[in-house]
């Protein structure tokens, strides 16, 4: 960029956009399944929801924990590509398996190694979007792809929904066709993703875990944040019961996700380009703060009207904060190491994931639907209070991890 070009000015470059709609297409695979998940649990294989928050949960946090591996191995090796397609690959996979499942044993096992998939593509992708991204414009490159992956996770439940119509509300046969968005997702990030010379460095160097406390304070405060936020915001599949529970048909149950992404993949480039030209701890303060009030409209208002609403905020919750967490670990990371950057945050954020839903499945089985939202109210709130304490520290230290790797990038 030259020194009067401004960041609306640079053009997204072609590979984000790739990057961009082979998650697209992963996400309608994925969110025709995850749809109808918990329906297909709760009426096939006659679990409860403490059963569904375990699987739920560990399926979640297995892909947040397997990205430190795998971001660390893609340091490691210098190569970003091959890792997101072994991801990619796995996803595609394991979704027949999910089709198969006549056990929740059996359907854990399929969502595990779907998830496995998740994590092993998730952190390398992430360092090679940054890679291809000039830092002016990166918070509207991880903006765009969030938004992208979300336009797939509106697609795939409206699909589902078609589906179940069409075929009078066989999950089966639902799942079977799931596969093929997958699939094409493996054939597009193949052929139409190409991985920048020398990424990340130019030579392969031994992992060393005592590298990361070159980090820095930021880096350290914004994964503590990442796993705050999983800690307060516990899956989708809560929000599908609750709509069971108000009495939307279980062939409808994927009208939840769908609204949900709309309102996500709508606010999430924005919120990107925004954060692009405003303090990004700011913005992340009010994305935070609006999962409060989600949180109460779910627990405290009866009827489709209050769900929509908590719905809607949920998905502006996640629109304001997604992408731009992810922004904020590759400002504050060096060079050479954001694979393991992202993998830790992800790792850490995925212990967050795995408490959170099996605390809202246990609540949810001893004291109700009410009981997990207030949960849920109660720590978003004591989140939004800490970042609002731990502002300033990680406003200066992004700073200084921003001109100290300006000074190591001078000849």
């Amino acid at each position: 960029m030259t020194p009067h070009e401004k960041p609306s000015s640079i053009k997204i470059p072609r590979a984000v956009w790739a990057l961009g709609v082979v998650s697209l297409l992963m996400d309608v695979s994925s969110e025709m399944i995850h749809g109808l998940l918990p329906a297909f649990m709760t009426t096939v294989l006659l679990a409860n929801p403490l059963v569904i928050g375990v699987v739920e949960g560990v399926a979640e946090a297995t892909s947040l924990l397997v990205k430190v591996f795998s971001g660390a191995m893609s340091d490691r090796m210098r190569r970003r590509k091959i890792w997101a397609m072994a991801g990619y690959g796995l996803a595609a996979a394991a979704k027949p398996f999910i089709a198969l499942a006549g056990s929740v044993a059996l359907l854990a096992g399929a969502r595990f190694a779907d998830r496995v998939g998740k994590g092993l593509r998730g952190a390398p992708r992430d360092a090679l979007l940054t890679e291809v991204t000039p830092p002016e414009i990166r918070g509207a490159a991880f903006g765009l792809r969030q938004s992208l992956d979300t336009v797939g996770a509106v697609l795939g439940p409206v699909i589902a929904m078609g589906l179940m119509v069409l075929w009078a509300g066989d999950f089966r046969k639902v799942f079977w066709v799931a596969a093929i968005p997958a699939g094409a997702a493996v054939i597009i990030l193949w052929l139409g993703v190409k991985e920048p010379p020398n990424a990340g460095g130019t030579t392969a160097k031994k992992i060393e875990w005592r590298s990361l406390g070159r980090m820095g304070r930021a880096y350290w405060l914004v994964v503590t944040l990442g796993a705050l936020v999983t800690m307060a915001r516990f899956s989708e599949a809560f929000l599908i019961l609750a709509g069971q529970g108000r009495g939307i048909p279980l062939a409808a149950t994927p009208i939840i996700l769908v609204g949900l992404n709309v309102v996500y993949s709508l606010t999430a480039y924005p919120a990107g380009r925004w954060a692009d030209r405003t303090d990004k701890n700011r913005l992340l303060l009010g994305g935070m703060a609006v999962l409060v009030p989600a949180a109460l409209a779910m627990a405290w208002t009866d009827g489709r009207g209050g769900l929509a609403l908590g719905v809607g905020l949920w998905g502006l919750h996640m629109g304001l904060t997604q992408g731009l967490l992810s922004a904020m670990v590759a400002e504050t990371a060096p060079a050479d190491g954001r694979g393991t950057a992202f993998g830790v945050f992800n790792f850490v954020s995925g212990i967050g994931m795995l408490i959170s839903n099996v605390t809202a499945g246990a609540l949810w089985k001893a004291f109700g639907p009410r009981a997990t939202f207030t949960a849920g109210a109660a720590f978003a709130l004591a989140t939004v209070v800490w970042m609002a304490a731990t502002a300033g520290a990680r406003r200066g230290g992004a700073s200084d991890g921003r001109r100290e790797r300006r000074r190591m990038e001078v000849p």
